[in-house]
């Protein structure tokens, strides 16, 4: 069964949303899952070295307080999925398009859903800058990618293009909000759904083929 998932990296919701559809697929060993990662772009308009964390916060929430309670919220909800959340390590907002970039490469090799799971602890767990070249490559190392190869792949600009495209037609198909997550290609819900929803989506698209 195909899955897509809407998401961005620099979305602690993705985050939360994917480790639940894991666990929701854990539970259902009859379902072989071929997972597709579709890059969504939450911040669009960040300039490539990002933002000073602080300045995004004020910009999107108002003021850290607000920010402050998301946060303990989020990182509640984390515990009881092992997502070790730590707002207090990011220092910068980044563009999540190379990160993106870099799931496409992975992807060729195999190894996607690891990548996505990597930059996702690199980024809420440890605060690596992914807008950062060499943050990026020793994340890739860590799931067996080859350090140069993935160097000279994040130099040369390929698949920002179909980064760009991908989240162009998430926005067509009515998708403003991640991460969402569609089943089979016809049964779409988004949010960081519990493990139950998610499995009560797939048995409905198992029911209509």
């Amino acid at each position: 069964m195909q899955i897509e998932v809407v998401f961005d990296l620099v979305c602690p919701w993705c985050y939360l949303g994917t480790r639940r559809l894991r666990r929701a697929l854990r539970a259902r060993p009859d379902i072989v899952a071929d997972i597709l990662w579709r890059p969504f772009l939450l911040n669009p308009d960040i300039p490539a070295a990002g933002l000073p964390r602080q300045d995004f916060l004020t910009r999107k929430f108002g003021g850290e307080e607000r920010a402050r309670r998301l946060h303990a919220t989020i990182s509640e909800l984390g515990r009881a999925e092992g997502v070790p959340f730590r707002f207090d390590r990011i220092l910068r907002m980044p563009s999540s398009l190379d990160a993106h970039r870099l799931v496409r490469y992975a992807a060729r090799e195999g190894q996607a859903d690891q990548m996505v799971e990597a930059l996702f602890h690199g980024y809420f767990a440890e605060g690596l800058d992914l807008g950062h070249i060499d943050s990026l490559v020793r994340i890739a190392t860590r799931v067996g990618l080859e350090h140069g190869a993935v160097h000279r792949f994040l130099d040369s600009g390929a698949e920002a293009d179909a980064v760009h495209a991908e989240n162009l037609r998430a926005h067509r198909l009515g998708i403003n909000g991640v991460p969402c997550f569609v089943v089979a290609g016809r049964h779409a819900i988004a949010g960081a759904q519990e493990p139950e929803v998610i499995e009560r989506l797939i048995d409905v698209a198992l029911v209509e083929g």
